[in-house]
C-alpha cells in the first residue's frame, strides 16, 4: 500500500489530509477522494510519504481512506507550477487544497475552439522619445534575468510605447509574454493596440470569457509553439506558463490586483515572486505608483525608470480647484450637484465639438432617503447601511447584499408623502446633464449600466468613435484610458473618500485625482479638469494642481514613518465574522490577548491594534471585527500568524479571514 500526503479542497486540517491507493501517484497528480460521509472531493498529491514507522504514530494505517482514482480533466499538474501555488498559499496563510482548486479552470469534455487574435506586426506610426529609446534599452539589457523594473511615467507619456517594443523583443526570441491589467475594461484597449504592434498570437484571460474558454485557453498555452502574448487580469497570474520571458504589471498601484475573497493575494506582488523563480524581467508600470513600491525602486535607485514628459511636446492638463463653499460656485436646485461654472466649461467644451468627462465614485441616484416630516430613513435589514435610491428602475437597494425594494410613494412610519433625496451618483449627474444639454447624448460608465463584456465594449467603442458626448462614470474611467477627443474632465465627491478612515486615504485620493488628470489633453489642446471640493485646503488638491508628485511622496513617507505603517512595516488584518455579534467580538478580543500574549513572550516587534468593528460592521446578515497585526520583520509576522491559526479555536458560527498586506482596513 501506498500513501500520500494530499491537497483537498477544503478548509478541514488546512486542506493536507493523508489517503492510501495501491496504485502509483506522482506529484501533481489529480485525483478524486473521499471526504465525510457519501461527499467526494477534488484532491492533488503534494509527496509521497516513505516514513510508515512515522505515519504509524499520528494514525492508525487501518483508519486512512483510500484515493478513489484520477480526477477526469486536468491529469496532472507541473511541480514547478505546484510549488508556486504552495508558496503563495502559505504566504496568504491559506489553505493550500483550497487554493488549488481556486485557480484551476473548470474542466470541459468539449471544449469550444477559441479565436486567437494573430497580431499585423506594423511598423510605428509614431517616433519614440528620447526617454522611451533609455527606457527600452535599460529593460533590454536584463533580457534574461530577473530585474525589477518601477515605469514611473505622467500619464500620456507613453508606457504603452515602451511595453510594446520591449514585448516585440521578447517574443522575437521565441518567450512568451504576460501583461497584467487591473480591470477587464482595459482589455478591449490594449487588444487593438496590440493587434496592430506585435507579431504572433494573442490571447486574452478575463471574468467575461466562458469555462470552456478558460478551459481551452489554459491547455492551449502549453500547446502553442509560436509565441504569444496574454493580456490578462489578476487571475490570469495563475495559468501555467511554459517559456516565459516578460511580466509586465501596468497601473501596478490599482487596488484591484488584490483579491479580497478566497485567497487574498496580491496579482503584482506574486507576480514578483514569480519572475524572480524564472529568472526574467518584470515592469510594474504607474503614473501613481503605490507609497511601497515607489520606496523600494528610489531608496537605492535601482531599476527606477522615470518618463517625466508627453510625446510631441503635449502639456499636462492644468488642475483647477473649485471652492464649493464659495458664494459664486453656489449651485442652484434644478442643476445640484453641478455649479454654475461647472456647467459653463462643459458646455464651451460640447458646442466646439469634443467630449466631456465626468466623474464621481458612487452609483445610483441618491445615496440615501429619508422622510422629510418625521425624519425616518430606508435602512438595509441585512447590512449596517442606508439604501440607495435608483430611479431608473424605481428601487431602493443595498450596496452590499442583494436586498432591493420599490421605492415607496409614501413614509412607512408616518404616511408623508415627501421623500428626501440626499447625496448623488452616476444616474442622478446623467440626468441633470441630459436635462442641460437635451440635443447630447449622455451616457454612463458603471457597473451598474454595464453589465457584460459585450456591452463595456460597445460603450467604449461609441464614445471612441464621437458617438456619446458626455460620458458619466465611476472609478472604472480614471484607469488607464486613452480618449484623444476629450479635454475636459469633472470631478465630483471627492470629499467623501478624503476623509476615509484608512491610512491609505490620501495616497488613493493622490492617485485617483492624477489618474483622472490624465484622461484628457492628449492631442494638442489644451487639457483642463475641474475639481470640486469643500475642503480646498487640504494640501492633497495643491499637490495634485501643480504636479507636486515628490512632494507628495516625501510628505506621505514622513507620515508612514512616524506612524509605523507600510513600506516601515509589514501587517496582517485578521477578520471575525458571524451572525451573532458578540461572538464575533469575543473571537477578536480573544485574538487580541494572544498576540499580545506572543508579543510579550516571544516577539517584542510585534504591534496589535484593535480590536474593533468594521465602519460597516453588519453585511449580509453578518458582523465583522478586526485586529491589524504589525512590524517591521516580515518573519515575526508569519510566525506569530501561524501559531495564531494552530492555537485559535472559536465557535463553528465564527469565521476568520486572514489577509497579510492588506489594501483595505475599514
Amino acid at each position: 500500500m501506498n500513501y500520500y500526503l494530499t491537497a483537498v479542497n477544503t478548509p478541514f486540517n488546512r486542506s493536507l489530509l493523508t489517503y492510501s491507493s495501491e496504485d502509483f501517484y506522482k506529484i501533481g497528480d489529480l485525483v478524486e477522494v473521499p471526504l465525510g460521509k457519501n461527499r467526494y472531493e477534488k484532491g492533488c498529491i503534494l509527496e509521497a510519504i516513505d516514513d510508515i514507522e512515522k505515519l504509524k504514530c499520528e494514525i492508525k494505517l487501518e483508519k486512512i481512506r483510500k484515493i478513489i482514482g484520477r480526477f477526469v480533466g486536468i491529469e496532472k499538474l507541473d511541480e514547478d507550477f505546484l510549488n508556486y501555488l504552495k508558496w503563495v498559499a502559505e504566504y496568504y496563510h491559506y489553505p493550500v487544497g483550497q487554493h488549488i482548486f481556486d485557480v484551476l479552470p473548470k474542466p470541459m469534455k468539449r471544449p469550444k475552439e477559441i479565436k486567437l487574435i494573430d497580431g499585423q506586426n506594423k511598423e510605428l506610426e509614431y517616433e519614440l522619445t528620447e526617454e522611451q529609446k533609455r527606457a527600452i534599452t535599460t529593460i533590454s539589457k536584463y533580457e534574461n534575468q530577473y530585474k525589477k523594473f518601477l515605469l514611473h511615467g505622467v500619464t500620456g507619456s507613453g508606457k504603452t510605447s515602451v511595453y510594446i517594443e520591449t514585448i516585440k523583443k521578447t517574443m522575437s526570441a521565441g518567450k512568451n509574454v504576460l501583461f497584467l491589467i487591473p480591470e477587464i475594461n482595459l482589455t478591449p484597449q490594449f487588444l487593438t493596440v496590440l493587434k496592430k504592434s506585435v507579431s504572433g498570437k494573442i490571447l486574452s484571460y478575463h471574468s467575461s470569457i466562458t469555462n470552456s474558454e478558460k478551459f481551452k485557453v489554459w491547455n492551449l498555452i502549453n500547446e502553442n509553439s509560436e509565441p504569444y502574448i496574454m493580456v490578462g487580469v489578476r487571475s490570469s497570474i495563475f495559468l501555467p506558463y511554459k517559456e516565459l520571458g516578460l511580466i509586465i504589471v501596468d497601473e501596478e498601484h490599482d487596488t484591484s490586483f488584490k483579491q479580497e475573497d478566497r485567497c487574498p493575494y496580491h496579482a503584482r506582488d506574486i507576480a514578483i515572486k514569480k519572475a524572480h523563480g524564472l529568472n526574467i524581467p518584470i515592469i510594474l508600470g504607474s503614473a501613481t505608483p503605490t507609497i511601497e513600491t515607489y520606496q523600494q525602486a528610489t531608496s537605492v535607485m535601482d531599476g527606477y525608470i522615470r518618463m517625466a514628459q508627453r510625446p510631441k511636446n503635449i502639456s499636462m492638463p492644468t488642475v483647477e480647484i473649485i471652492d464649493g463653499r464659495d458664494r459664486n460656485s453656489r449651485v442652484r436646485e434644478e442643476v445640484w450637484p453641478f455649479t454654475d461654472l461647472g456647467l459653463q466649461k462643459i458646455k464651451e467644451k460640447v458646442n466646439e465639438g469634443e467630449q466631456v468627462l465626468v466623474f464621481v465614485n458612487r452609483l445610483g441616484f441618491a445615496s440615501f432617503v429619508q422622510c422629510r416630516s418625521c425624519g425616518e430613513g430606508f435602512d438595509c435589514p441585512n447590512c449596517s447601511t442606508s439604501l440607495k435610491y435608483f430611479k431608473k428602475t424605481q428601487t431602493l437597494n443595498c450596496s452590499f447584499c442583494e436586498y432591493k425594494i420599490s421605492f415607496p410613494e409614501s413614509c412607512p412610519s408616518c404616511g408623508n408623502m415627501k421623500l428626501l433625496q440626499k447625496g448623488f451618483g452616476t444616474e442622478k449627474l446623467q440626468e441633470v446633464l441630459q436635462k442641460e444639454f437635451p440635443n447630447k447624448t449622455i451616457d454612463r460608465f458603471d457597473r451598474d449600466n454595464i453589465k457584460n463584456f459585450n456591452e463595456l465594449k460597445d460603450i467604449l467603442e461609441r464614445f471612441k468613435a464621437g458617438k456619446i458626448d458626455i460620458l458619466v462614470g465611476t472609478q472604472m474611467l480614471s484607469k488607464g484610458h486613452n480618449f484623444e477627443n476629450v479635454n475636459l474632465v469633472v470631478v465630483l465627491g471627492i470629499d467623501s473618500q478624503l476623509n476615509f478612515p484608512d491610512f491609505r486615504s490620501n495616497e488613493k485620493v493622490f492617485q485617483l485625482l492624477t489618474q483622472v488628470a490624465g484622461r484628457p489633453g492628449r492631442s494638442k489642446k489644451q487639457g483642463h479638469v475641474q475639481v470640486e471640493t469643500l475642503s480646498p485646503d487640504n494640501k492633497i488638491f495643491e499637490r495634485v494642481k501643480n504636479y507636486q508628485w515628490e512632494d507628495f511622496y516625501k510628505d506621505e513617507l514622513e507620515v508612514r514613518k512616524i506612524l509605523d505603517y507600510p513600506p516601515y512595516t509589514r501587517m496582517c488584518a485578521i477578520y471575525f465574522s458571524s451572525r451573532f455579534r458578540e461572538r464575533a467580538s469575543d473571537a477578536a478580543i480573544w485574538s487580541k490577548d494572544f498576540f499580545e500574549f506572543v508579543k510579550n513572550k516571544e516577539l517584542s516587534s510585534l504591534d496589535v491594534l484593535g480590536p474593533r468593528p468594521l465602519s460597516i460592521e453588519k453585511r449580509a446578515n453578518k458582523f465583522t471585527w478586526n485586529i491589524l497585526v504589525k512590524t517591521s520583520n516580515i518573519s515575526d509576522l508569519h510566525w506569530s500568524v501561524e501559531a495564531f491559526q494552530q492555537n485559535s479555536k472559536f465557535h463553528q458560527s465564527v469565521s476568520v479571514k486572514v489577509d497579510i498586506d492588506p489594501q483595505q482596513l475599514s
